[in-house]
């Protein structure tokens, strides 16, 4: 099973359809230039250094909540995510609490984040068309 199996199988819920956590991470990975590495990045930055590094680890992912994801994120990537989407911020901050620490986990199977962002930005245009 290939990377993009994987991750359909696993966030888009047997739906059929692209889950919103999905869509989500495409477009938070495009607002960051760095990719995965540079969201990650921010995420550390933002107070969430603990809960990065078990995503990426090999060990259990530790939970992350929508409040916290705000605040390390921001609120004007917030506003620009869920205006692109359509949702409002809860609902994206909400999403990306739930689906987050597996979407990295997924990629960095390893430990290393190093080529998940291509692979994952390869993946994510093959799913929606782009």
């Amino acid at each position: 099973m290939g990377l993009l199996d994987q991750l359909a199988g696993e966030l888009l819920g047997g739906s059929g359809g692209a889950s919103p956590v999905l869509q989500i991470a495409q477009q938070l990975l495009q607002s960051h230039e760095g990719g995965l590495a540079d969201l990650l990045a921010q995420l550390n930055q933002g107070g969430l250094a603990d809960q990065v590094k078990s995503w990426v680890g090999t060990g259990a992912n530790l939970p992350v909540s929508a409040d916290q994801l705000s605040t390390a994120l921001g609120p004007a990537v917030i506003d620009k995510l869920a205006a692109a989407l359509g949702m409002d911020a809860g609902t994206v901050t909400n999403q990306l609490a739930q689906g987050l620490p597996q979407l990295v986990d997924t990629l960095t199977p390893g430990g290393s984040v190093e080529g998940a962002s291509d692979l994952l930005s390869q993946g994510l245009g093959s799913l929606f068309g782009r």
